[in-house]
């Protein structure tokens, strides 16, 4: 019979939707270990495996002949797996692009409301209870209608940024990307980043990670920035060269930051998490019930199709 290893617990859809096949469920929520992956790859003939299972390529070399056809990687990025490695090994992997746009977006709008209306500074005040009550200049902040916000990289989830800018809130957008693209609305391509980010009030990033985008945002991304500006990373932590962000928020050489990820994610630095110019959630992108329902058939259907010898949906 077919084995299948799910590395994280399902819920019952999953469950119901994998009846026949011979299924290992993971209890644990946390990362997979060495031993770990190399069982899955030995011994399992798919595996669904998601951020944090670290399947490089020495995880790879050291399981002669894997019997997995296919890791079925639950979220959109799948940096965390040496693709290329996978490949030489005789194993797929995919992905579940779709599912996390709108909720990903959704994130990037409560990053960017919750920065520039200064809302996790005014929720910690009313928590401690020293709030005085209201008062005209009290956590003045910066109103988004009609700025201008720059997108960097314009996917599926940097449009869907975009669309939400400019029909929510009449923004004027502004993107980055390799090319310009054919858009329902109306957004200026800029083919320099310092250039972009020097332009605009909110600097969204919203590339996939990988080594091209290692510290793509960077000192010298930063300083371009105008001292209003305002940062909004809901893409991979590693994008942002973390320490260049702090040393700019703690001298105020920009407005603030909202952050979803991290780059040495869980691990937060105590002076970022000490910085009141920083909103910081735990990596909330797809982080509804609805969608992360979706996210798991889709990684199901793509599981399926690869250990009965079909290309999945999601191929990478």
């Amino acid at each position: 019979m077919t084995k299948l290893f799910i590395a994280r617990p399902a819920p019952p859809e999953v469950h119901a939707a994998l009846e026949g096949y011979d299924v290992t469920y993971r209890t644990a929520s946390t990362p997979l270990s060495v031993q770990e992956m190399q069982t899955a790859l030995r011994d399992y003939d798919g595996v669904l495996p998601t951020l944090g299972d670290q399947f490089s390529a020495d995880i790879f070399t050291s399981v002669d002949t894997p019997r997995c056809k296919i890791l079925a990687n639950f979220g959109v990025g799948y940096n965390h797996i040496d693709v290329d490695a996978a490949r030489r090994a005789g194993v797929q992997v995919s992905n579940t692009p779709g599912a996390v746009t709108d909720a990903t977006a959704d994130i990037a709008m409560t990053l960017m409301l919750m920065t520039a209306r200064r809302a996790g500074e005014g929720e910690r005040l009313v928590r401690s209870g020293n709030w005085a009550g209201w008062e005209p200049s009290q956590l003045l902040g910066m109103h988004l209608t009609g700025k201008t916000v720059g997108i960097v990289g314009m996917g599926r989830i940097g449009q869907a940024v975009a669309r939400r800018c400019h029909f929510g809130f009449e923004m004027n957008v502004k993107y980055y990307s390799r090319s310009a693209k054919t858009l329902s609305f109306t957004a200026e391509h800029v083919d320099d980043l310092r250039v972009l980010a020097a332009s605009v009030d909110v600097l969204v990033v919203a590339v996939p990670g990988g080594d091209d985008t290692h510290h793509l945002i960077n000192a010298e991304i930063l300083a371009a920035m105008q001292p209003h500006g305002l940062l909004v990373n809901i893409a991979r932590g590693n994008i942002v060269d973390e320490a260049a962000l702090i040393e700019a928020l703690q001298n105020n050489t920009i407005g603030g930051a909202g952050l979803d990820v991290y780059e040495f994610e869980p691990n937060v630095p105590e002076a970022l998490r000490a910085l009141d110019n920083a909103v910081l959630l735990p990596h909330l992108g797809t982080s509804s019930r609805e969608v992360r329902v979706d996210m798991w058939m889709m990684a199901v259907e793509n599981l399926k199709a690869g250990v009965e010898g079909a290309e999945p949906p999601n191929l990478v």
